[in-house]
């Protein structure tokens, strides 16, 4: 079993390679809507400097002060970490990046959230981003065995999830089959990817994601 280090390892080389993206895009690319319903790229940025930012302790509370409302809980973090531009809001997630916080202490959820949160961005502005195949996986397989951050293992359950570029495979059920990548993506609620997914659980998933973005 892979110790904490070895996963902050890979936290570190995903958002190393997110940063440098990041460090050079222009000023309108910030403003762009990315693939995360309702935030432009500098909010997702943002976000991800809080997620690596906030202690449990503050995540807690913030959950509290946000009526447990995840909605006005990240909107809360992510406000802080905006900054008055761009370049700040660069600087926050470079700084958070150096640390090793993890809400509530999941590292491997962090990893999930850099990888998602960097394709919301890169998908958005059609540019390179390519994790880790062993991210991909590690990231898989935490979103089927659980929900964290996105309802991801609801999403998937009674369905049969396989890649088609990988051996990673999880659930019974109808199949929902495509590039790894683009599973996890779908996992985390992403419809763009759908068209790219085939098998016969495809409509079921494409129902509850929008069922998922309606509550």
């Amino acid at each position: 079993m892979k110790d904490a280090k070895w996963h902050w390892g890979l936290v570190d080389a995903e958002r190393a390679k997110l940063a440098e993206m990041l460090g050079g895009l222009a000023p309108e690319q910030w403003t762009a809507p990315s693939l995360c319903e309702n935030w432009q790229v500098r909010d997702v940025a943002a976000h991800l400097a809080a997620a690596g930012s906030t202690t449990t302790v503050h995540w807690l509370a913030s959950m509290a002060r946000s009526g447990f409302n995840t909605g006005r809980h990240n909107e809360r973090l992510l406000r802080k970490q905006l900054g008055a531009s761009p370049r700040e809001t660069l600087e926050n997630f470079n700084r958070s990046a150096a640390k090793c916080i993890a809400p509530l202490n999941s590292v491997t959820g962090l990893l999930g959230e850099v990888v998602v949160h960097g394709q919301d961005i890169a998908k958005a502005l059609d540019l390179p981003l390519f994790p880790d195949p062993q991210v991909l996986r590690v990231v898989a397989e935490f979103f089927a065995s659980r929900d964290f951050a996105v309802n991801s293992s609801t999403l998937v359950k009674g369905l049969r999830i396989s890649a088609a570029d990988d051996d990673f495979s999880s659930g019974a059920g109808p199949e929902v089959r495509g590039g790894l990548l683009d599973l996890l993506l779908a996992m985390a609620g992403r419809k763009q990817v759908l068209p790219r997914l085939e098998g016969a659980g495809v409509e079921e998933l494409d129902r509850r994601i929008a069922a998922q973005a309606r509550t």
